[in-house]
């Protein structure tokens, strides 16, 4: 058996292009009559027609697997036993060509789970008797102190127990802004830890941490999604039974041989295996000029039946950086363009994304140069400290003015609060201790986000927010955009049990995100699209389709080219079926000779062609 493998490996030829352009240039030459050292037909039998007839024959021995190679593999022997070499050369070189674009639209192999893999720490930092010891993350137990330090990834699930610090936990939920975490606050394996020093108590180590799960999910996803399996080999066994009966039963009424193999010739579905191919390879043509690079064959299939789109919230409906959208004073000598002045300069030397957006923002308004901040610190957790004009500047959160004992009035808490309702995140600022004001600043949402959604729904498709962003957050977007069905706080696991959820309800479902823990529902969705430009190499290798340019403005038009793909498959199946029963009417009377037929079969084919090539320009008008 293992030889027969080899063999078949051997088979494999059919997906060399040399092959076929050989192949092809010996059809031609037999058809012009141009004078080849060799038999032009019988290079395109061996190159092409062996490997058919190879795996026709393991597939039956290995599993009784009957598929359209069966019928071929009989045409073509027919065929040469009655010395019509051209005719089963022909078909064998149709045949693989067809072969050969449907393995150009399978996907080339993924690495999203080794990337993930990689996202696991190898060594963590273990407390013992007051010493640190660097030992391989996979022997921490649980209940080890470890030592977290900045710009480090946490090894294992664990709580802090003594410092602060501000954590990037994108890997884990898709949050586009980092979380300030303090004793007592949890912290996940995979996250990076961005500024503070913090000593954690293990929870949960090995194969129960977080990480681990997530490539376990995403492991789990791959396997459980179905393969579409080729529409001839679908058929087959019908396509097999009628030739053979027909070829059978014109050989006993004429007794003449000639008809029975010119039967199987015309029935051999050349045309039907270019009819999917053709059109998929001409559709992703399309897609590619709007910025969709397809890398599963069958995407598009799935995606021209969708029921549901499920958006990430973060750097898909919205551009995934924060920005200023609202500066308050709570001083009446000081305008709101100083105390955005007074953050700027403050912020000016920070690596936090929070003061980093504030800093970018300011330039942007271009209200003046920053001056120097004098003595920067770092509060981790917290915020900033720093001296401009000679006046010390406090910049941070309320935890950092609760600590320094200053004041924040009820209706500046009010105010506050209102914009962290809208999902905003507000940086408190004090000048020479007295509260100064403060900075709201929010993910904003894309341009073209709302007009998408309106397309997607009047597409008849339910557009579904599925974030992992807090309600508050979720809420506000959806509420700009007139997203219906919102479901914030999600876990990749949450994310997944969803999907999995609405599958069981014959629901297909489309997911499109960016992040790390998107990757797990990108799997498991019928269809995953990334964004390609500012998302992960994680969440685009574990999808079928990415955006490169993450111009999401174009996915009303991907949905309906993958509708009007299907309808030219349609139309090519039914084109090609009709051509072969035709065919068939006239293999039995004696008009078509095989050599006729097999001209028949490859005009058909063209025709299959002809009719998917128009996908490549096309689009809807609306």
């Amino acid at each position: 058996m293992r030889q027969l493998e080899k063999i078949l490996k051997w088979g494999g030829m059919k997906k060399d292009v040399t092959i076929l352009i050989i192949s092809g240039i010996a059809i031609l030459a037999s058809i012009f009559r141009f004078p080849l050292p060799f038999d032009a037909a019988w290079a395109a039998i061996i190159l092409c027609g062996v490997p058919i007839v190879l795996e026709a024959v393991i597939g039956l021995a290995t599993s009784f697997d009957i598929t359209a190679d069966v019928l071929v593999s009989i045409a073509l022997i027919a065929s040469v036993m009655i010395r019509e070499d051209f005719a089963a050369g022909e078909v064998a070189f149709i045949m693989q060509l067809g072969a050969l674009l449907e393995d150009l639209t399978v996907a080339k192999a993924r690495a999203g789970i080794e990337k993930l893999v990689r996202l696991t720490p190898r060594t963590a930092r273990k407390i013992i008797d007051s010493d640190e010891m660097i030992v391989p993350a996979e022997q921490v137990q649980v209940g080890d102190v470890l030592r977290v330090l900045p710009g480090e990834t946490v090894p294992v699930d664990g709580i802090i127990r003594s410092g602060q610090t501000s954590v990037n936990q994108a890997a884990m939920t898709g949050e586009s802004l980092p979380v300030d975490k303090g004793v007592g606050d949890e912290v996940s394996s995979g996250t990076v830890n961005q500024f503070g020093c913090f000593d954690m108590r293990a929870t949960r180590v090995g194969e129960d941490s977080s990480i681990q799960r997530m490539i376990r999910l995403v492991q789990s996803a791959d396997a459980g999604k179905a393969k579409t399996v080729g529409l001839a080999d679908r058929w087959a066994t019908w396509i097999v039974v009628v030739a053979l009966t027909a070829a059978g039963l014109t050989w006993l009424i004429s007794g003449r041989m000639i008809r029975a193999v010119t039967v199987l010739v015309v029935f051999c579905p050349c045309a039907l295996v270019l009819a999917t191919p053709t059109a998929i390879m001409a559709a992703i043509g399309n897609a590619a000029k709007r910025g969709f690079l397809v890398k599963e064959g069958d995407a598009l299939e799935r995606l021209a039946s969708v029921s549901d789109i499920a958006f990430d919230k973060t750097g898909t409906l919205t551009y995934g950086t924060p920005r200023v959208v609202a500066v308050r004073s709570s001083q009446a000598d000081l305008s709101e363009s100083e105390v955005y002045t007074y953050a700027a300069c403050a912020e000016s030397r920070s690596e936090h994304p929070l003061g980093k957006a504030i800093v970018r923002c300011y330039r942007n308004t271009r209200l003046g140069g920053l001056a120097e901040a004098e003595g920067f610190q770092t509060i981790p957790g917290r915020g900033v400290q720093a001296g401009v004009h000679h006046k010390e500047i406090l910049a941070g959160n309320l935890e950092l003015f609760k600590e320094r004992r200053i004041a924040v009035p009820d209706r500046v808490l009010e105010e506050a609060e209102s914009f962290r309702n809208d999902g905003c995140t507000v940086t408190f600022l004090a000048v020479e201790k007295k509260l100064a004001g403060f900075i709201a600043l929010a993910d904003t949402v894309r341009e073209n986000a709302a007009e998408t959604i309106s397309e997607i729904k009047a597409a008849g498709v339910t557009p579904v927010l599925l974030t992992g962003d807090h309600q508050n957050a979720a809420r506000h977007i959806s509420e700009q955009l007139h997203v219906d069905e919102v479901h914030s706080d999600c876990l990749p696991e949450d994310k997944l049990n969803w999907i999995d959820a609405c599958q069981k309800e014959r629901r297909q479902v489309c997911m499109i995100g960016d992040g790390i823990n998107d990757a797990p529902a990108l799997k498991k969705a019928s269809v995953g699209i990334a964004m390609g430009g500012i998302g992960s190499d994680i969440a685009v290798d574990a999808a079928d389709i990415a955006l490169v340019n993450d111009n999401i403005g174009e996915l009303p038009h991907l949905l309906r080219l993958a509708r009007r793909m299907m309808v030219t498959i349609q139309c090519n199946i039914s084109f090609s079926m009709a051509l072969n029963f035709v065919a068939l009417a006239l293999a039995v009377t004696g008009i078509l000779n095989p050599v006729v037929g097999a001209l028949v079969h490859n005009a058909g084919s063209v025709a299959v062609v002809i009719d998917s090539a128009f996908l490549l320009k096309w689009r809807e008008k609306v």
